[in-house]
């Protein structure tokens, strides 16, 4: 897992470095800057509108009693897509643009709900501390109620019983 976030803020700002540069030399710095700058603003917008458009299917399906599942994972995609494209680069706006534009946000979704299901099926996931769910215990007593002498079954205030 240390390796991937070394990649992620070590290697792509040094590749994002190196494009910008590049591009730079062939478009003049000017044009470059101003590519950033433009698809920070048009990537920003369109990850509103398409946020808005999730949260209404989020909403909708609330309504009908359904669990939003995916569009539940689908904000996130767009929220990480907003984020990547306002961060200047080229590749992370590609990566933005993916994840941002309804087909292959759909398509990324798909396959990421259907590597969660075999990785929840092969019990691959844990609870966070390297032990099965299904191997945990919780111990608890029930003493029948509130220790204090108050009287009022641990409540206070203008709802308690007098």
């Amino acid at each position: 897992m240390g390796v991937n976030w070394m990649i992620l803020f070590v290697l792509v700002p040094l590749l994002e470095l190196f494009l910008l540069i590049r591009i730079g030399r062939v478009l003049g710095a000017v044009n470059t800057v101003l590519i950033v700058i433009l698809t920070g603003v048009l990537g920003a917008a369109f990850a509103r509108t398409q946020g808005l458009g999730i949260i209404g299917r989020i909403r909708t399906a609330l309504g009908r009693g359904e669990l939003p599942g995916r569009e539940l994972l689908e904000g996130v995609m767009i929220l990480a897509g907003g984020i990547m494209l306002i961060t200047p680069g080229f590749i992370t706006d590609l990566a933005g643009f993916s994840l941002i534009l309804p087909l292959s946000r759909h398509w990324i979704a798909v396959r990421l709900l259907r590597s969660m299901r075999i990785r929840m099926g092969a019990g691959a996931w844990t609870g966070g501390g390297g032990e099965d769910a299904a191997d945990v215990v919780i111990e608890a007593e029930a003493d029948g109620g509130d220790s204090r002498s108050d009287g009022d079954g641990g409540r206070s205030g203008p709802g308690a019983l007098q």
